[in-house]
């Protein structure tokens, strides 16, 4: 069975990348499920959600705890079984840990899946992170140093400055050639 394509959507904490995936997803000829963070932290037991154990989920929005760390390496995995399975996903994921990045390259090198940037800048992303009830404020401010650091995309796109379909077109448009990025983070690493 062909595997099915893996698109990475990475960026900080209302930087957009929800309204870009749902943007992408519906704009695409192909199903793709949508897949990510949010998704398996949802899984949990509401009780992880709220301090003190939310602290060693990702309370720190910079790091993640033991639990934290544990739920991605789960979830990188369950995303490589389905789209080994067929599956084409397009992934939520927020690369604040270098360990994350590195099982990604690990996992993810020889498979079809592409890695794209959202970026924005701090100001606008402290803007929406308040105009926003549903998230903490400072997770933006913290994750905006590390999220793109050492990291080389297949495709960049700023939310500022393009709108969710606009960056959905862009990501389409990506696929017409193959993904590039996990291959040269193999390279570096």
């Amino acid at each position: 069975m062909k595997p099915g394509n893996i698109i990475f959507i990475n960026g900080t904490s209302s930087s957009g990348k929800t309204s870009v995936l749902r943007a992408f997803q519906n704009l695409s000829a192909e199903l793709y499920l949508e897949a990510g963070l949010d998704k398996f932290i949802w899984m949990m037991p509401e009780r992880y959600l709220e301090r003190p154990l939310w602290d060693d989920v990702l309370g720190k929005a910079d790091r993640a705890g033991e639990t934290g760390q544990a739920l991605v390496f789960s979830m990188h995995r369950a995303i490589l079984a389905l789209a080994n399975s067929g599956r084409n996903l397009v992934v939520d994921h927020v690369l604040v840990e270098s360990a994350w990045v590195r099982d990604c390259v690990n996992l993810f090198t020889y498979m079809p899946a592409y890695l794209v940037g959202i970026r924005c800048p701090l100001e606008i992303l402290e803007q929406r992170e308040r105009s926003r009830r549903n998230r903490t404020l400072g997770q933006a401010r913290l994750q905006f140093p590390v999220i793109h650091r050492q990291i080389a995309y297949d495709l960049e796109v700023d939310t500022s400055l393009l709108s969710p379909d606009e960056c959905a077109r862009q990501i389409l448009a990506r696929l017409q050639e193959p993904p590039q990025a996990f291959r040269h983070l193999q390279q570096m690493l």
